[in-house]
């Protein structure tokens, strides 16, 4: 329960009566979309208007919202709300409207979406939005437009939800050259590997519990295809890194595929299994990726559990830090809406023009950006589980893998109850082209099944 502080803060007219200025004007605020984030947006905003207001250094009001139903938004919103509020059908007309001074955007998508944030910006408005998908795609053309007109182009709440990740690596670790970026930084994908490892589930029983109980939606492929946690990747390695947004460099794998035995076989060697998103420099390379990986269990994202994220930064001063919370939700992302607004309304009226680099700081001139490393060419340990049930298969199983390059670690015996006897082998860090061919030429001369996991390197 929220509790008053034992110190007041004064009301915001009386300061301005100490120091002889009258109260400053409200920040007006456009919204296009009115559903999950839109509503947590509004309903925070009434909530906590008052110290928002204190913090801010001025009052934060909506006064305009597109919607696809008028009166269906009357009705979740109430008469009474909507006194001061005008609702709208027409998108363009809201990013463009004269009374407002930040637009919001949170009605998702990639096209439409582009155009609403273009108009605004143009129109001399800033701009915040919990939309990755947009900013993954288009976020260069988009962080131009607002340098073009000197105006800001927000995001917080496009990355992790609650967590303020984009704010620690663009200001809290601004003095650090930034070494590895690592999350866990979708929520469905998360809900399900935990049932998966805590429940015994399969994965179409935990992706129909995560459905009934609103964790994915009806087409999780954004989710569960790692589409999403690519997105929000692309956009933490241009902060941390100051490249260029290159969502299509990142390489993608969900975890569809997954099976029990995969997570037993794991936990078997003391590891957990993860949708794990990594930006890391690698001499003059970087790696963005996202797959299946195993962590260890003692590491904290091995504890980051159902819908929660989880980021770890490596930088040179700071070392690293850990960052975890509700990734995704009403409230938790509408908490990272407010606080780009917040940061919008302390500006002062001669610095309203941008005082940080939208996709944080270009650190290259274009054609000494860090390259992409292929998924090919990283360097993890692998786990692998081989179908076999006899030492004689184990003997021929570490001889050839040993003869194609890898040292294998250690090995274990696993008898799943839904799975046929199986040889798990960890091995030592190898490149990943390298791991892919003896595994296809172990298949293919022995005629067993191999399922492989790459192991997340502790950082």
């Amino acid at each position: 329960m929220y509790s008053e502080p034992r110190l007041r803060p004064a009301p915001l007219n009386a300061i301005a009566q100490a120091a002889g200025t009258t109260t400053p004007p409200a920040l007006r605020i456009g919204m296009i979309g009115l559903g999950t984030v839109g509503m947590g947006t509004w309903t925070v905003l009434k909530r906590n208007q008052s110290l928002i207001a204190a913090r801010a250094g001025r009052a934060v009001e909506i006064v305009a919202i597109a919607v696809r139903d008028r009166v269906r938004a009357a009705e979740k919103l109430g008469d009474l709300a909507l006194q001061n509020v005008e609702l709208s059908g027409d998108p363009h007309y809201v990013a463009t409207h004269p009374d407002v001074d930040v637009l919001v955007e949170v009605a998702g998508g990639t096209g439409p979406a582009r155009g609403w944030v273009q108009a605004a910006l143009a129109a001399g408005k800033h701009v915040v939005t919990a939309n990755k998908a947009l900013l993954a795609v288009h976020g260069e053309d988009l962080a131009e437009t607002a340098a073009a007109h000197g105006r800001q182009l927000a995001y917080e709440a496009a990355v992790a939800g609650s967590i303020p990740i984009i704010k620690t690596l663009r200001e809290a670790l601004a003095a650090n050259r930034i070494d590895s970026v690592t999350g866990i930084l979708n929520g469905t994908s998360n809900y399900i590997l935990t049932r998966m490892r805590d429940a015994g589930l399969g994965f179409a029983q935990a992706l129909a519990e995560a459905q009934q109980l609103g964790y994915a939606e009806a087409d999780p492929s954004f989710d569960v295809d790692g589409i999403d946690a690519a997105h929000k990747l692309s956009l933490l390695a241009a902060n941390a890194f100051g490249m260029a947004v290159d969502f299509d460099s990142v390489h993608i794998e969900g975890i569809r595929d997954l099976q029990r035995a995969d997570i037993a076989a794991a936990a078997e060697l003391g590891y957990a299994v993860k949708l794990l998103a990594t930006a890391r420099r690698q001499g003059a390379a970087v790696e963005l990726r996202v797959h299946p990986a195993l962590v260890p269990e003692r590491h904290a994202l091995a504890h980051v559990d159902g819908a929660t994220n989880g980021v770890l930064v490596h930088g040179d001063a700071s070392g690293p830090a850990f960052y975890s919370g509700a990734g995704a939700g009403a409230e938790p992302t509408a908490s990272a809406v407010v606080a780009d607004l917040i940061d919008l309304a302390r500006l002062p009226a001669s610095h309203q023009d941008r005082s940080v680099p939208t996709l944080g700081t270009r650190l290259h001139a274009d054609d000494a950006a860090p390259a992409v490393l292929p998924i090919s060419e990283v360097v993890t340990p692998q786990l692998l589980r081989v179908a076999c049930d006899t030492g004689l298969c184990e003997a021929s199983t570490v001889r050839a893998l040993e003869k194609s390059g890898l040292q294998v670690l250690r090995r274990k015996w696993m008898h799943a109850e839904d799975a046929a006897p199986a040889l798990v082998l960890l091995t030592a860090p190898v490149v990943d082209s390298l791991a892919a061919n003896a595994v296809q030429r172990l298949q293919a001369r022995n005629g067993v099944i191999v399922r492989r996991l790459r192991v997340h390197s502790l950082d």
